[in-house]
């Protein structure tokens, strides 16, 4: 009896040992896979981030010569009857739009969020800088 016992002991110790090198080699890859995920989260979010930038910076630099053009124009239409002026304020609005979706898009990205997030925040900042565009072109 005793000699069972001892074995059973011996085989109990084992089988607890072998189960602990088990839990802690899962433990281990459970945490390197985390680990890696978020290295390699961070660094897609760094490429995403800076083409999303180069977008920003191109916008920024559209919306600089729209508004230069609107400046152009800006004295003839004052010097106009009032309906010439509320066809240009009108068209100055949108180009008001455009200004406030750009600064949306970089305040998204100042702010870091999601990537898929800012793409569509410049998707709308292009859609308003074109309606920008199209009204100056019917002034």
């Amino acid at each position: 009896m005793r000699k069972s016992r001892l074995s059973l002991f011996k085989s109990t110790s084992m089988l607890i040992s072998v189960v602990g090198i088990i839990m802690i080699v899962s433990t281990i890859i459970v945490v390197a896979y985390v680990g890696y995920s978020m290295v390699s989260s961070g660094i897609t979010n760094e490429i995403s981030s800076g083409t999303q930038y180069d977008e920003l910076a191109q916008l920024k630099s559209s919306y600089q010569d729209l508004a230069t053009k609107f400046e152009s124009v800006k004295a003839t239409y004052y010097s106009g009857d009032t309906n010439d002026v509320k066809v240009y304020n009108d068209a100055k609005l949108e180009l008001s739009r455009a200004n406030s979706a750009i600064e949306n898009v970089q305040s998204a990205l100042d702010a870091g969020k999601p990537s898929n997030e800012v793409d569509s925040r410049i998707d709308f900042a292009k859609k308003k800088l074109d309606d920008a565009n199209n009204a100056f072109k019917e002034l």
